[in-house]
């Protein structure tokens, strides 16, 4: 691909299983630093501005100690990290493999130092090769994040080996509402309209929000999530469904 061309988009070959594809990695790696931009401002108006009241639920099953060193992984433009931040964390970490994102979430964090008594540091990481000591973390989160790396089983297990004895794991993701009737209703605007009108806000090009219902529709359901959980070596997993179960937070101890 040459310097300046765009990266290419997600076809609907691509997209009939987009966590099959075989330079997945790469895709959304390059699919996040096009969208970076107006990745929050889609993330509020699709959402209805329940994004934030979701990162804030999950943060509350966190029960977050002044003390706690909280690694924020996928961390995206900062959200999340800057959640943690406002429970009191005082030593928070963001990693991300897209530096755009990262950038933003650096500029987001820099403007709260003068109000908020807190160290944080964002780190260039994979999701499933963290460079962080082991037992050396008290919370590792991952926000609508776990869906899109290549193999979430093994970024559940590295999550394990960084936390210390006792430690959470909160994961927020994406679910599909149990209900028929809303699950049918929320179709129609997942798959259907926020592809068009979250392509017309960033003015994307690389298909990302056609990837987003179908990583969606095609990733793992609830009781395998909580099944990896525990595989991983985490014990009283936990899923809490939020907004009628279009979202869910998972959470675990070490």
């Amino acid at each position: 691909m040459a310097p300046d061309s765009p990266p290419p988009a997600w076809t609907d070959d691509d997209l009939s299983d987009p966590h099959a594809h075989p330079e997945k990695a790469r895709r959304v790696q390059e699919m996040f630093a096009a969208i970076a931009e107006h990745y929050d401002l889609n993330n509020r108006v699709h959402s209805l501005w329940r994004d934030q009241a979701w990162r804030r639920a999950a943060v509350r099953l966190c029960h977050v100690q002044p003390d706690d060193v909280v690694l924020d992984v996928a961390c995206g433009t900062g959200d999340l990290t800057l959640a943690f931040r406002r429970a009191g964390a005082r030593h928070t970490f963001g990693a991300d493999f897209t530096y755009p994102m990262l950038q933003i979430a650096d500029r987001k964090h820099h403007a709260l130092t003068d109000r908020i008594q807190n160290t944080t540091r964002f780190l260039a990481a994979d999701a499933m090769r963290l460079p962080v000591a082991d037992n050396s973390i008290d919370i590792v989160s991952i926000a609508f994040g776990i869906r899109n790396v290549t193999d979430p089983a093994a970024a559940i297990r590295e999550f394990h080996r960084v936390l210390r004895p006792r430690g959470r794991v909160m994961i927020l993701e994406f679910s599909l509402p149990r209900s028929r009737t809303l699950r049918s209703l929320y179709g129609l605007y997942f798959n259907h309209v926020l592809p068009r009108t979250a392509t017309w806000i960033s003015r994307d090009r690389t298909g990302a929000y056609k990837y987003l219902p179908r990583s969606v529709n095609t990733f793992l359901d609830r009781k395998i999530m909580i099944q990896m959980l525990q595989d991983a070596g985490f014990t009283n997993a936990t899923c809490k469904p939020l907004t009628f179960g279009v979202a869910a937070a998972y959470h675990a101890i070490r």
